[in-house]
């Protein structure tokens, strides 16, 4: 039996599984897929954060990746991860590196459990800061530059394709060797504020074919996942990663607030499973209606008559979902052309709109190393000021 025909229906507990643990980032990244920068006051507390390790613990989730936002700037993170990895819940984050001082990274290196991912969308100052903010290369090459000293091998140096840095893929990989760590790449989804930039941003069609063609000459040792599976279509080789949406099935994501979404790139009420404050995780996991929805067999429309449908299975669920075209018609990156053609059908007022969106209204979220500033709002200093958890 193929990991597809396995994983298609689902499994007792997610293999990948994203934990939003705040919205609060000092950064305003314009294709960030959760809307992030103001931190939400009805974040989950520390107490409820051990609960929900607890019961990963219990499912056999081993390992998490958190994000955010930044998730570094919550008071209670490297006390949460030092819980995870005691209760055998390995942990994966992302950060922008502003918290990765000397020694951060030294402690963070001198643990088996914990991988890091540093963010950076430009091989050059001026690509990466034109999506990520002003300074943003410098903080993530510094926190690069510790973790090495630091003797970290092998953490991850995380790149959303765009239009802007697709010609960059030597150059990104050149900067992952240099500080001994691993060249991660995925995909721009019209997620979040992705949404707005995604006409801008996503690789051309030229650009999709130059990619996969650099993945299948270079890409033996470079990370995917599940990003690229769209691009399997070409057919003159095979790619890494799975060639599944895995929504629901095996991934999901969990974010500040508890709520339980099919996909971190499908932030949106439709796919919301359920909540962990009701009746916990594991419960929205294994019998949420959405989530037993999505294990069914799925139909693949159209594109079920397509000689490539076997190697791509329609594409992205997501970035079909924010482009407004059908879950089951082609991902609007097909290979074939097919996603372009029905693109053009689509009218600007039947494109869904992401559901949340947590962007900076003024200016961001302070965040400061090795110095305290008195907060302007309680809830800058503390995500859950003024908040009373249920059923107290």
């Amino acid at each position: 039996m193929s990991l597809v025909d396995e994983f298609q229906y689902g499994l007792e507990a997610p293999i990948c599984l994203t934990w939003e643990l705040t919205y609060a980032c000092n950064l305003s990244c314009v294709h960030c897929l959760s809307s992030s920068g103001r931190r939400d006051p009805r974040e989950l507390s520390t107490a409820e954060c051990r609960a929900l390790i607890d019961e990963f613990e219990r499912m056999g989730v081993f390992y998490v990746n958190i994000g955010g936002g930044e998730p570094t700037v919550r008071p209670d993170f490297w006390e949460l991860v030092g819980y995870a990895t005691e209760h055998h819940v390995g942990v994966k984050f992302s950060t922008n590196g502003i918290k990765i001082t000397p020694g951060v990274a030294r402690r963070l290196a001198a643990s088996d459990y914990v991988d890091v991912q540093i963010s950076l969308d430009g091989a050059t100052a001026a690509v990466n800061d034109h999506v990520r903010g002003p300074g943003s290369y410098a903080t993530a090459i510094r926190a690069m530059e510790h973790l090495a000293e630091a003797g970290f091998a092998n953490f991850k140096v995380s790149v959303v394709v765009t239009r802007h840095n697709a010609g960059q893929l030597d150059e990104f990989k050149a900067i992952a060797d240099r500080y001994g760590a691993q060249l991660r790449i995925t995909r721009l989804r019209p997620s979040g504020r992705g949404a707005d930039v995604w006409d801008e941003l996503h690789p051309t069609a030229a650009q999709q074919r130059e990619l996969y063609d650099w993945l299948v000459a270079r890409g033996e040792n470079v990370l995917t996942g599940d990003s690229f599976f769209h691009l399997a279509g070409y057919g003159d080789g095979g790619l890494p990663g799975l060639n599944l949406c895995g929504a629901g099935r095996v991934v999901c994501l969990v974010d500040p607030v508890g709520d339980v979404y099919a996909c971190p790139f499908a932030i949106h009420e439709t796919f919301l499973a359920g909540n962990v404050r009701d009746g916990g995780f594991a419960r929205v996991w294994r019998e949420s209606e959405l989530f037993t929805e999505l294990r069914s067999p799925q139909s693949g429309g159209a594109c079920t008559s397509c000689s490539a449908f076997d190697a791509c299975r329609g594409g992205c669920m997501a970035a079909k979902f924010f482009t407004g075209l059908p879950l089951d018609g082609p991902d609007p990156e097909c290979v074939r052309g097919f996603g372009e053609a029905a693109l053009a059908s689509v009218t600007a007022g039947s494109v869904p709109k992401p559901s949340l969106d947590h962007s900076h209204r003024r200016r961001p979220v302070p965040v400061t190393i090795g110095m305290r500033r008195p907060p302007e709002r309680a809830c800058d200093e503390n995500p859950l000021a003024g908040f009373t958890p249920r059923g107290r």
